[in-house]
């Protein structure tokens, strides 16, 4: 399993790949993000499935692109249409042998960024069958693999008019839920952003001790949250009364500090 994020706001991209890969026992890293076209109209690709679907769709995507002399996508909607044809090819070449072998035609996609005609950035998610979504306003983010972890604080934080900065934090900390649970998805994990302002794409790759101060401070407020917390109905019927008189010790010793 995986767990790879697009989120789209008004100020551009953030995207997130996470790098642990698992078969059985055995646990290794590798990256589930990649680059296509030429560098100054690149496509990201980001992906969860077996990595021999992966790996084969994506060079079949580049070899039509050497064979185009290098041509850039002249709209993310070719760019998206085009990895549909590669996938659907792949398809019909390996569907029936994976079954054979008990597997899944499991590869799930994310293909984002900005071409010459478009008027701004956009992500797509594309199925295994070659159909496609893409991110809207009202949901204004995309994500493949282990989704449900990660979904709750997205959900709850982010809308289309969060900026950039934000974003990027809650692309990290979705990804941190997701990581809590999930034993299949961890570091090291690739952050990247493309801001409207200057039509760049920045890239890092971050490990577990890279974020140990931002995992450090949100672990505890995340628990001063839930005891400063207003209380709820269950306080009087569930509880003990030196429970709440605990708490209310606990909040007074906080804000002494």
């Amino acid at each position: 399993m995986t767990y790879c994020l697009a989120i789209k706001v008004q100020e551009g991209l953030v995207c997130l790949a996470d790098g642990r890969i698992t078969a059985g026992t055995q646990v290794t890293t590798a990256r589930k993000e990649e680059f296509i076209g030429p560098r100054s109209a690149s496509v990201l690709t980001m992906t969860s499935g077996l990595r021999s679907l992966r790996d084969k769709t994506l060079a079949y995507q580049k070899r039509a692109i050497r064979r185009d002399n290098g041509k850039a996508y002249a709209t993310m909607l070719d760019a998206v249409e085009a990895y549909c044809d590669c996938l659907r090819q792949v398809y019909d070449e390996d569907a029936e042998d994976l079954e054979r072998s008990k597997l899944s035609f499991n590869l799930h996609s994310i293909i984002a960024g900005k071409m010459s005609e478009d008027e701004e950035p956009t992500a797509f998610m594309v199925y295994p069958e070659g159909n496609w979504i893409e991110v809207d306003t009202r949901t204004p983010y995309l994500s493949i693999g282990e989704t449900s972890y990660g979904k709750p604080i997205l959900d709850r934080a982010l809308t289309s008019k969060t900026d950039l900065k934000t974003a990027t934090n809650l692309a990290y900390l979705s990804f941190d839920s997701t990581r809590i649970s999930a034993a299949d998805v961890g570091f090291p994990i690739d952050l990247i952003t493309y801001a409207n302002s200057d039509h760049i794409w920045r890239e890092t790759q971050y490990d577990y001790d890279d974020v140990l101060e931002v995992r450090r401070w949100w672990n505890e407020n995340l628990r001063q949250m839930a005891i400063k917390m207003p209380d709820g109905p269950w306080a009087q019927t569930l509880l003990p009364p030196a429970s709440l008189s605990n708490t209310l010790t606990l909040i007074k010793d906080e804000d002494r500090r």
